[in-house]
């Protein structure tokens, strides 16, 4: 999904992009030179200020499905293994919304 997101990404960009700098990520199919950097957040003023934009849209996305489904507590975990979190998914199952990754362990 990150990879995808980002080829979306780059092929909605106005302006041609020539190199972008990523966050620990290889082989993208974007048509620029790739920097991944281990723990780019700390290390690209970039990096860390996407990183923060990323965490404050996936929180308010979290928020808006909880009006959806309000029994897993998402305006309250953001999503995130909280007891409370891992409790719902063990009552009611998975959400369509629930990575399958994330909830192997728990169902």
């Amino acid at each position: 999904a990150t990879k995808r997101a980002f080829a979306s990404a780059c092929a909605q960009m106005i302006q041609p992009v020539t190199d972008v700098l990523i966050d620990a990520l290889t082989g993208l199919n974007i048509p620029a030179r790739q920097h991944a950097m281990i723990h780019g957040d700390a290390l690209s003023y970039s990096i860390a200020c996407a990183s923060i934009i990323a965490k404050v849209e996936r929180d308010r996305y979290m928020i808006q499905q909880d009006a959806l489904y309000p029994e897993y507590g998402f305006a309250r975990n953001k999503g995130y293994g909280s007891a409370e979190h891992i409790a719902a998914i063990r009552a009611y199952g998975p959400c369509p919304i629930h990575r399958r990754s994330f909830i192997r362990s728990y169902v």
